[in-house]
């Protein structure tokens, strides 16, 4: 075992580089670990290649993993020559697990692994070693990196990172089809022994697959496996290492495979005839029957068609897949009737609609069966001879008169005898009428083309037996026209003629229109009416094609003579009866260009030769009607201006008393009004008396009562009392007019209450009402001052 040692040891120095040499010759020495020869530049000497003494001798450069002894595990030793065993060199240890994985004899240099490793937790350490002198603490040589690798061992089985694992492969497949590929890793080293060398085996799942040791492919073993007979196989593999030898580790992992369906089976129906009973009152389109073929495959390689195969009784019937059931529905294409045909046999084909072409050597993929249907009896209503009945009748034909019939038939075996009715929800007014045993159809009415041209209703038809089966057939009665109503013409009724229209013109294109139902090549004359026929100013040209030309037979027109002219047309049909109307066709005279288009043809047009348009008259008669506004208003104006200098006048030497509604100055304010009228004695003579100015309330100066011997001034104002009140222009409300009289022998000397020495209630104003209407608006107001008190009067 030593020997076996030694000889790693020299391996590791060799080619790991696990030596410590001197750097330079030096008495100091360095440590170096080299592989190599170095280059050495010796000081103050030229440069030149030596070699350099090894310094370092290294016992081991790695250590077993999962080391299980009790004492700590050698891991090799350090040796500098400058120790010389005297105890004067000191050993160090730094780097990756210094001190807690590797330790180091400090004098001998020897190192151990304090604890068990493991290569997969960390395959290599990185160490740095240094040789001290124990005195100085100084380094004897420069510091020496190396590495301690952790030798593996065999302690990780083989695993499957991806299992379980699920496959599959189509069924029928040949030996060797690719299935799946499975890989097993292993943690321990691959560099170092057989510890992660797989090898691969199936432990369950022969003789079906197989699986190649090496690279884990599984393939089928076996060829035609059937996925009817087997769908699911599960496989057990291992892989082993050490390269499958006694003593390695295993693992396994499971694999589940599929066969996939292909469409390697045809359908087959379970039984050869199927038999079916359908009532011959089944609707058409209504499923009848169904039925099914088995197919073993699965999903779309399962999907059946199904086709009838021409023959008996094919084309009455059809067959349709059922998409969730795979099922074939027979369905009805047209009415049965057990009367006619009381049985129908045929037969259906089913086939695959995806098709494998691999498989088309083992025979046809589709298979055929019998079907018999049998018509069951029904009791059905009566059958209408026809699906429609069309008939005709003229209008105004006499009510009663038979036009047509219809006939129904109850085709059971036990024939039952019929009954008709109209279906009143369709035939409201109740024109027609039917015999109940008989079908035959007559009118109740009188019938009017031109009201109703056409008839469509329904007659039902019920069995005696049973009254609750009914059928429906629908009538078409078209009424037949008679000639008798007259043509007329055709819209307009009025056309224009132009004024210098040339003789032989046509001027309109006119046509007929007839409420009768005209039959195919009817023709319409036209022609004047006798009396119009006379020296007329128009003539009608007939087209013989149901239209006519109005001519002109003069040459011009003047509307100034004649504006309108009425032209009789007589319109006859060539229908029997003949019919005939008179239509009159009035005619304008119209102004025209002389490319005869028409300008104008209104009434006022005639009295306007310069021309003149209707939007110039308009602007003429608005501009006269804007003078005589502004002549109104200047007129207006004059008036008003000159009333307003009337009232303001200065030459009326009267002065009227108005109430301004303001406080005066008392007796003292001699410069509120001018008593000068009141002063002047010509005032009497004056008969101009001032009514120009209506006052709104008067405030006459207080007054005192006339004396009883002064009857000049009460004769005088009885007087001017008189005048005014027979004066038939006074204004219709009360004046004060001034008087400057004073009369003679008045006590007063003077009327003026300007002065007086007496204060107002020594005065008496009930005088006042004696004299009129007049001075009642004076009565009231100096009646009213006496009860009032004067002292308070400022």
């Amino acid at each position: 075992m030593l020997t076996r040692n030694c000889l790693s040891l020299l391996l590791w120095v060799l080619f790991d580089g696990g030596l410590l040499t001197p750097l330079q010759p030096q008495p100091q020495q360095t440590l170096a670990t080299e592989l190599r020869e170095n280059v050495i530049h010796l000081p103050g000497q030229r440069s030149h290649f030596h070699r350099v003494k090894r310094g370092w001798v290294w016992n081991q450069f790695f250590v077993l993993e999962e080391y299980m002894g009790s004492e700590p595990q050698y891991v090799g030793k350090l040796h500098s020559d400058l120790d010389k065993g005297e105890g004067t060199v000191k050993y160090t240890l730094s780097g990756d697990g210094a001190g807690t994985v590797f330790t180091i004899d400090e004098t001998t240099g020897d190192i151990h692994a304090i604890r068990s490793l493991d290569r997969e937790e960390k395959p290599f350490y990185t160490l740095r070693a240094q040789a001290v002198d124990i005195e100085t603490r100084k380094p004897l040589e420069p510091e020496s990196e190396f590495i301690i690798k952790v030798q593996d061992i065999n302690d990780n089985e083989p695993k499957f990172l991806d299992g379980p694992y699920i496959a599959s492969v189509p069924e029928m497949s040949p030996v060797g089809a690719y299935v799946l590929q499975v890989k097993a890793t292993d943690a321990d080293d691959p560099t170092y022994g057989n510890s992660a060398r797989v090898v691969y085996s199936i432990l369950q799942g022969q003789p079906y697959f197989s699986i190649d040791p090496k690279t884990g492919v599984i393939r089928t073993a076996l060829p035609n496996m059937d996925r009817e007979v087997k769908e699911q196989y599960q496989v057990l593999i291992q892989a082993k290492d050490m390269g499958g030898q006694l003593g390695g580790l295993a693992g396994t992992t499971i694999v589940n495979i599929t066969l996939t369906d292909v469409n390697d089976n045809p359908p087959r129906f379970p039984k050869s005839i199927f038999h079916l009973k359908v009532p011959e009152s089944s609707p058409v389109g209504s499923a009848i029957g169904r039925i099914r073929a088995v197919d073993p495959d699965f999903g779309q390689n399962a999907e059946i068609e199904y086709n009838i195969v021409p023959g008996d009784g094919g084309n009455l019937f059809d067959i349709v897949t059922d998409e969730d059931t795979q099922e074939g529905v027979i369905k009805l294409k047209k009415p049965l009737d057990f009367e006619t045909k009381k049985a129908y046999t045929f037969k259906v084909e089913a086939s695959n609609v995806h098709l494998d072409h691999r498989f088309h050597s083992a025979g046809p993929f589709k298979d055929t069966a019998t079907v018999k249907i049998s018509v069951l009896d029904v009791d059905e209503p009566p059958v209408f001879s026809k699906p429609l009945y069309t008939m005709e009748v003229y209008e105004d034909t006499p009510v009663g008169t038979i036009i047509g019939a219809v006939t129904a038939q109850d085709l059971d075996v036990g024939s039952s005898a019929v009954r008709y009715l109209i279906d009143w929800k369709s035939d409201g007014d109740s024109y027609f009428t039917i015999d109940a045993t008989e079908g035959t159809i007559a009118t109740n009415e009188l019938l009017d083309r031109e009201s109703t041209a056409q008839y469509n209703f329904s007659i039902i038809a019920s069995k005696v037996s049973n009254p609750l089966l009914t059928s429906r057939v629908n009538i078409l009665i078209n009424v037949l026209d008679v000639n008798e109503f007259p043509p007329e013409i055709s819209v307009p009724y009025e056309t224009a003629v132009c004024e210098n229209a040339k003789p032989g013109q046509i001027i309109q294109i006119v046509s007929a229109a007839d409420r009768d139902l005209s039959p195919a090549g009817q023709q319409f004359s036209f022609k004047l009416s006798p009396e119009a026929a006379i020296k007329p100013n128009f003539t009608v040209r007939d087209f013989r094609n149901n239209t006519a030309g109005i001519e002109t037979r003069r040459n011009g027109y003047s509307r100034r003579q004649q504006e309108l002219y009425f032209l009789p047309i007589v319109i006859e049909d060539s229908s029997y009866p003949v019919q005939s109307s008179t239509n009159t066709m009035t005619i304008r005279v119209c102004r025209c260009d002389s490319d005869g288009t028409i300008l104008s043809c209104n009434v006022e047009a005639i009295f306007l030769p310069v021309g003149l348009s209707t939007g110039a008259l308009i602007a003429i008669l608005l501009c006269i009607v804007i003078l005589l506004a502004i002549v109104v208003l200047y007129v207006a104006l004059r008036r008003q201006k000159k009333k307003d200098t009337l009232m303001t006048s200065k030459e009326d030497i009267r002065d009227n008393v108005i109430h301004y509604d303001d406080e005066g100055g008392g007796e003292e304010d001699t410069q509120a009004f001018d008593i000068g009228a009141l002063r002047n004695p010509k005032v009497i003579e004056d008969n101009k008396i001032r009514r120009d100015i209506k006052p709104d309330s008067l405030c006459l100066p207080r007054q005192r009562p006339p004396v009883e011997d002064n009857t000049d001034i009460r004769d005088f104002i009885n007087q001017r009392l008189q005048e005014n009140d027979v004066d038939p222009i006074a204004p219709p409300y009360d004046s004060l007019a001034t008087y400057a009289y004073e009369g003679s022998g008045s006590v007063a000397d003077s009327l003026s209450s300007i002065e007086s020495l007496t204060t107002e209630a020594d005065q008496d104003y009930n005088y006042l009402t004696d004299w009129g209407p007049r001075f009642k608006v004076l009565a009231d107001m100096f009646g009213e001052e006496e009860s009032y008190n004067p002292d308070k009067v400022t």
